[in-house]
This record gives C-alpha cells, structure tokens and sequence, in this order.
C-alpha cells in the first residue's frame, strides 16, 4: 500500500472529471452534487452504501441530509483541493446514486 499523499487536481484534470460527472460541479474550491430520492429511506440507503464505500477508500465526504435530500462535499484536506481520491467517489457515488434512483 502506497502512502503517497494526495496531489490536487489541475483545473483542467478537474473540468474534465466534472464533465463526465453527470449532476456534480465545482462550488467553493470542492467537487458539489446534491440529490433527491424518493423519500428519506431511499436517500438513507444511499449514504448507508456510499459509507461502505468511502470507508474502504479510507476517504470521507462532508454531506448533509434532510428527508429525501442529499449534499454532498468532496475534497481532500490534505492536498489542500480536488484530488483523484475525491473523483473516484464522486464515480461511485453516482453508480450508487443511479441504483437508488432506478436509472
């Protein structure tokens, strides 16, 4: 295992991260995405799977719920900005988001 820290994304790496993210944008120096499910249960579901997943990965969103709405934060304090680290959840997230929502 590698414990290389993070290195911050170019802005041009980031712009095209953020275009192949459907939904997600840049917004006060972090990758942003907000969604809506169905209802709370569905939107608890989805940060109960999104969880496993940024434990594996050793790396932890800044989100906030509120019945069947989810806002989600991602970017790595270390590196100071936008790293791989946070794209590659942004990735797993929507994959998740996608089951969740039936798309």
């Amino acid at each position: 295992m590698s414990n290389a820290k993070p290195v911050k994304l170019s802005e041009a790496e980031i712009a095209s991260a953020v275009s192949k993210l459907p939904g997600w944008k840049v917004e006060d120096g972090k990758l942003h995405r907000e969604y809506a499910f169905i209802d709370f249960v569905a939107a608890f579901a989805f940060m109960s799977g999104a969880a496993l997943v940024a434990q594996a990965m050793d790396h932890h969103p800044e989100w906030f719920n509120v019945w069947n709405k989810v806002r989600i934060d991602l970017a790595t304090h270390d590196a100071g900005g936008i790293t791989a680290l946070d794209v590659k959840l942004a990735y797993s997230m929507e994959e998740l988001a996608e089951r969740q929502l039936g798309k």
